[in-house]
């Protein structure tokens, strides 16, 4: 982590006045302020990166507002000063704490020692940090990208091949097909792993805004520029930058973007200094690229530079032999995260969930199974369970009588906390399925109960009295007459 905003607090102008003016000149972002009370207002207002405070100051004290800001941000380093260089202020300054102790009087070239070596232990703690997180998420996305698939095995290849070079990837696929898993995938899988994986959606930040994003500002560069901003570029450096849904960066700042990639070099939005960056770009879209180079709306030049491995991952429905395989993970998922009892799917909501065409993908595979493991009443899930599967949402496929006939009943039964109060369930069912059956073909057949009878495959006598025990009433209905005639 580099050290960029600091805030001072002491009740010395002198000192204050010192540090402030050198380490402005350094290019650090300084506050300082004369006690502890204005330090904490401040602090609690802006974030800092490093804190220096006297222990004897009006207001809070130091080792007061130490424990303090700890409390509040716990990554930040704090360095407590005191003329009073006793070993019961260092102990507890440390105890506390504190990253150092500076005593009184002390010279810049100590002070800006003690920022570098800071900044320099910051940074490997913050290395091992995100490689624990890292390695974290690796054991969750190994489980994660499942299939055996013809189609997945062959990305897997894939993977392994690309992942421990630095070659430039385009990962290509519909929406909800794991794009950023795959990128991290790779990230994962080179030596870039604990170094940052970070990830920007070129469609989800205003265009006004996706440069300062991507390259960062300098204090003061626009309308609400109150301070400095490392981009996504320097934030990645040394690791992987996920660029997604990079079709839809405008046309101006593909320009600003094939430059970075062939200089490998930034400059702040507002800046002339130029920064150095050595970071790896995994893009995806959903797009067809090579489509919007032609209609003129993408660089041709930035397609090829980024197009150097291109990856295609295939929609879910043309792989439904993994739909088992990612139910059990997500079902996993639900467990662990939800906390719920579930523990499969019958065999009757597998078939219903691999003729489904999932245009989510695997999005919105895992929404249903997430949403159906939390709302069922029993461990294991039945079609039942996924509603807007059975009732088609105008783009799933039919299903069975049996499995719709199933759902009402669970829906019909589902209030019923103790089952063994109900009686005669059987013939109070048969009579519910009976009545509108019997009204149907009655009503197909024109009120003719000889060939109702027929259809039915009853008795004319017993349909007759079925229609008695049913309160049913058919009138003989006339034929329409031809009106050619």
């Amino acid at each position: 982590m580099a050290i960029e905003r600091i805030l001072i607090a002491d009740d010395e102008d002198s000192i204050r006045w010192v540090l402030e003016r050198s380490l402005t000149r350094q290019g650090y972002q300084v506050d300082a302020v004369a006690d502890g009370s204005q330090a904490w207002d401040q602090f609690r207002r802006q974030s800092y990166d490093m804190a220096i405070l006297d222990i004897r100051m009006p207001g809070i004290d130091g080792l007061e507002l130490l424990e303090r800001m700890l409390a509040e941000r716990p990554g930040t380093l704090v360095v407590i000063m005191t003329a009073e260089t006793s070993m019961k202020n260092a102990v507890e300054a440390m105890k506390k704490g504190a990253y150092d102790y500076l005593p009184k009087p002390f010279d810049l070239d100590e002070v800006d020692a003690l920022i570098l070596k800071a900044a320099r232990a910051s940074q490997v703690t913050s290395q091992v940090r995100e490689l624990e997180h890292q390695l974290r998420d690796s054991f969750r996305l190994e489980r994660a990208i499942v299939g055996s698939s013809p189609a997945m095995q062959g990305l897997f290849k894939l993977i392994g091949r690309v992942a421990p070079s630095n070659a430039t990837v385009l990962i290509n696929g519909e929406s909800g097909t794991g794009k950023e898993l795959v990128a991290r995938a790779i990230h994962f899988h080179s030596p870039r792993l604990g170094k940052p994986f970070v990830a920007l959606n070129c469609a989800a930040i205003p265009r006004d805004l996706l440069e300062s994003e991507l390259f960062g500002h300098e204090k003061g560069a626009f309308t609400g520029a109150t301070e400095r901003k490392a981009g996504k570029f320097e934030q990645a450096r040394g690791g992987t930058l996920f660029l997604d849904e990079i079709g839809d960066m405008p046309l101006e700042l593909q320009a600003k973007l094939l430059r970075v990639l062939q200089e490998r070099e930034v400059t702040r939005t507002g800046g002339s200094q130029t920064i150095p960056v050595d970071v790896r770009i995994v893009a995806a879209t959903n797009q067809n690229l090579e489509d919007k180079v032609e209609a003129g709306q993408f660089r041709e030049d930035l397609f090829y530079r980024l197009n150097v491995v291109p990856v295609s991952l295939p929609p879910l429905r043309e792989r439904r032999e993994d739909i088992p395989l990612l139910v059990n993970f997500f079902l996993g998922k639900a467990r662990e995260e939800m906390k719920v009892a579930t523990t499969g799917c019958s065999k009757k909501a597998l078939e219903l969930l691999q003729r489904h065409d999932w245009p989510g993908n695997v999005r919105e595979l895992e929404n249903s199974i997430m949403r159906a493991a939390l709302l069922s009443p029993d461990p294991v899930l039945t079609p039942t369970d996924f509603p807007e599967l059975l009732t088609g949402g105008g783009r799933k496929r039919d299903e069975s009588l049996e499995d719709l006939i199933e759902g009402k009943l669970r829906q019909s039964l589902g209030p019923v906390r103790d089952i063994d109060e109900l009686e005669n369930l059987y013939e109070l069912v048969l009579h519910q399925m009976e009545r509108p059956l019997l009204r149907i073909v009655l009503e197909k057949t024109r009120g003719n109960q000889v060939k109702a009878a027929d259809i039915l495959g009853i008795n004319r006598n017993t349909l007759r009295k079925k229609m008695q025990v049913l309160g049913l009433k058919a009138q003989r209905q006339p034929q329409a007459r031809n009106r050619d005639k």
